[in-house]
């Protein structure tokens, strides 16, 4: 086995392999050379190739996304981990750990006008969670260690993109059979979930309310132990609202909040209005909740969380420090039956709501409501769905999901960026078939992850191509704006049809809704390859299809 000779190669590559960091992102590069040596050598590492940093890094989050375990990004000097910065961002809003690994130059060749080179060190701001700026030398050992161990604990603890940056200088490429370093681990501390915290303030505050509401953002799946799920769906005084986004089902729950209150007056607003708002998970996708309970606040808002807690609704009063589950285990049992309406009342309108929605389902003509909906409807059991943002999560929130299906979405930043390398780096690491719903901004933007030589052959792609940014069409008002075709729409006639061919994928088209359903049946079925289906709608339709589907629901 060869080591690279550097002793921070060496450093950096063991103390990685100490705490079980073993996947490595690489960026091809000359002055990431000991770093790519270090760790392509060793057998326990499994490295990837992928030239795009900006898709490189989706494709670690994605990975560390289903592994819940950091991901190593290895770049080379220069702009190239200024390309990590999207993924970067939504790393550190989705806490998602990423470890980057960046090459430098040494000291005295910064700020002289030499080549590939920049300010590197604190590089990502207030958007990472530790920077790591080692130095090179021997008698920086001992602080070299003391950083990487620091840098390496703080992504596994606390779930979150790090930085460390190194220094090399030249030569690069020797290596040597021995390794010159033995760096000392010094372990991760265990995370504990235990509610630490007196719960006796919340219980009596909850037991003597009747209009309790729980709304739910992004979790990943299996977050909440299915006990207590039931046990919430119980509360005559407790109604839960859940986004797709939550991976949490049950019927009386309800999933399509926009369904459920957009129709709203100002009467069923303050009837809907809860004493005390309970929410777990990350941001969430709906502008009318937020809008709802900014307007109608709760008398308390408790987030529960073991890292942060965002004043989203302007209300918040307290922080609770654990996961979801953890505290409802030591919370539930605290707590009793209230005799109220406030659920049954709320399940009646969302009843009427899907009876209302399917009538309008049934009737609706060929459009992106209409394709979204056989596209939810035909969806197979059993798998991972990732879905795309700007209008495919808003299209997603509409309808119900298979309770099988692992919802995952990049909602950290909220950006078109990166959607389908997330996709292929989470296929790869899931046990399970993996489904991209993506529209065709997000595709085309992130089309240089299909440069990607791990994609497994059950790997999908639904494109929803309406010709353009479908979803500016329905903000009030940007239909108006002068140019909208060309700035806010972009409107384009482009295809995915020979990217396919060039990347070796399965493709099929559509242009209407008269073969969609045996199209979407063909699509599903396995393949040696991957594949890519390609859905045209029209897209000057979108807008009011959707405008009047809200109209119909009043």
């Amino acid at each position: 086995m060869n080591f690279s000779a550097k002793r921070l190669s060496q450093t950096v590559t063991q103390l990685c392999l100490s705490k079980g960091i073993n996947h490595v992102v690489i960026s091809p590069g000359s002055r990431n050379a000991p770093l790519t040596i270090g760790f392509t050598e060793h057998p326990d590492f499994t490295c990837f190739s992928i030239v795009d940093e900006r898709c490189a890094a989706f494709f670690a989050l994605g990975m560390a996304q289903q592994f819940k375990k950091p991901v190593a990004l290895v770049c080379s000097s220069g702009s190239a981990l200024l390309n990590y910065f999207p993924a970067i961002a939504e790393a550190f809003y989705s806490d998602i750990p990423l470890v980057v690994l960046s090459a430098d130059r040494p000291s005295e060749l910064l700020e002289i006008g030499d080549g590939q080179t920049i300010q590197q060190e604190d590089v990502y701001g207030k958007h990472i969670l530790y920077n790591a700026n080692c130095k090179e030398g021997d008698e920086d050992q001992t602080y070299n260690e003391t950083e990487i161990n620091i840098a390496l604990n703080t992504a596994i603890e606390l779930q979150g993109p790090v930085h460390v940056n190194i220094p090399f200088s030249e030569p690069l490429y020797h290596t040597v059979d021995t390794l010159k370093v033995s760096p000392q681990n010094v372990p991760a501390r265990a995370t504990s979930e235990e509610v630490t915290i007196n719960l006796d303030e919340f219980t009596e505050t909850w037991n003597k309310s009747d209009k309790k509401m729980i709304l739910v953002g992004v979790l990943p799946p299996n977050s909440i132990d299915e006990q207590y799920i039931t046990a919430l769906a119980k509360g005559e005084s407790v109604l839960v609202l859940t986004e797709t986004t939550s991976n949490l089902h049950h019927e009386h729950f309800i999933s399509a909040i926009d369904q459920l209150i957009t129709p709203l007056g100002e009467a069923d607003f303050k009837a809907l209005q809860p004493d005390i708002l309970l929410t777990f998970g990350g941001m969430v996708v709906s502008k009318r909740i937020k809008k709802f309970l900014r307007n109608y606040k709760p008398k308390a808002h408790w987030h529960v969380d073991a890292k942060k807690a965002y004043d989203t609704y302007f209300a918040l009063s307290k922080h609770i420090k654990t996961t979801p589950d953890t505290f409802l285990k030591a919370f539930l049992p605290k707590t009793k039956q209230v005799s109220s309406t406030y659920q049954r009342s709320w399940l009646t309108v969302k009843k009427e709501r899907a009876a209302l929605h399917k009538e309008y389902v049934a009737t609706a003509p060929y459009s992106d409501f209409k394709v979204y909906s056989n596209v939810f409807i035909q969806l197979p059991n059993d798998i991972q769905l990732q879905v795309a943002n700007s209008a495919a999560i808003r299209y997603a929130q509409l309808f119900d999901l298979p309770s099988s299906v692992q919802f995952f979405c990049n909602r950290g930043t909220s950006g078109i960026d990166g959607s389908v390398s997330t996709a292929i780096g989470a296929a790869y690491a899931s046990q399970l078939p993996t489904l991209l719903i993506t529209g065709d901004l997000s595709f085309f933007y992130d089309s240089n992850a299909l440069w990607n030589n791990y994609t497994p052959s059950n790997f999908k792609i639904i494109l929803i191509n309406n010709s353009g940014g479908g979803i500016f069409r329905i903000l009030p008002g940007a239909k108006d704006t002068q140019h909208f075709n060309r700035f806010f729409e972009t409107k384009h006639q482009l295809s995915a049809k020979q990217l396919a061919e060039m990347y070796q994928f399965d493709y099929t088209s559509t242009h209407n809704g008269v073969t969609l359903k045996e199209e979407l049946s063909d699509f599903f079925t396995s393949s040696e390859k991957p594949k890519i289906l390609e859905i045209f709608t029209p897209s000057e339709v979108n807008d009011t299809v959707l405008l009047d589907y809200f109209k119909f629901l009043k």
